[in-house]
């Protein structure tokens, strides 16, 4: 893929991602115990753990579609716990790419920009640019169930990053895939985040894949985050 820099404003080096202090409950049961991290622009940082951890509970909370039980989330030094999610100006990208099957690869990548009320026309010339980048122009008129695994994860991909996202999250993004595929992506995907200029967290229970993604890796441990070496 051409990974073309200029399609992306890069977000100001000041601004940064912050946990500060997060606490959540499932249940009776501790889930997230004073959990706090950093994620600066262009850095990608992977959260590692098992099923039931905690991991995925942890991004919802960041991408606004769960209030923790304490603690808050930081944006370029504003607290915007409060903030709804289509206002926090974040990216999620499922683990099973969420695409719109009624909606060819143009469109499903333009889709972000019309509910932001930019003209079909100027969505879809915008799509076809950053398809371009992916190396997926020829397939902007296919139907998504007719991609392969891989293509469907590259749309998601530029789905997510078309509208200039802040923050990019991601949930198991590569575990629908088989092992050579999942190898061949990692790195096109660190390299296209990284080119964006992004904040972006990972969350993987798969450690290998932890450490060849991202510039840093953490764990949940019984609720508590710790750096991996």
């Amino acid at each position: 893929m051409r990974a073309k820099c200029g399609l992306w404003p890069l977000i100001g080096t000041d601004s940064m991602l912050e946990l500060r202090h997060i606490h959540q409950r499932y249940g009776d049961q501790p889930l997230l115990h004073d959990v706090s991290l950093q994620v600066a622009p262009g850095e990608i940082v992977a959260l590692l753990g098992p099923s039931g951890s905690g991991k995925s509970t942890l991004l919802n909370i960041v991408a606004g579609l769960q209030k923790p039980d304490a603690g808050s989330v930081w944006w370029d030094g504003v607290d915007i716990s409060a903030t709804p999610p289509e206002r926090r100006g974040f990216a999620l990208m499922f683990q099973d790419f969420a695409l719109f099957t009624h909606l060819n690869v143009e469109d499903n990548v333009a889709f972000g920009l019309v509910e932001q009320r930019v003209s079909k026309p100027q969505a879809r010339a915008q799509a076809r640019q950053l398809l371009d980048v992916f190396g997926l122009d020829a397939l902007a008129q296919r139907r998504v169930w007719n991609l392969s695994g891989g293509e469907q994860q590259r749309v998601a991909l530029a789905r997510a990053l078309i509208t200039h996202p802040k923050v990019l999250l991601l949930d198991e993004p590569f575990s629908a895939l088989d092992a050579d595929l999942r190898v061949v992506l990692r790195q096109e995907f660190r390299r296209l985040i990284r080119a964006a200029g992004m904040a972006a967290l990972l969350v993987t229970h798969d450690e290998a894949e932890a450490r060849e993604v991202s510039d840093r890796v953490v764990r949940l441990v019984q609720g508590h985050l710790v750096d991996v070496n």
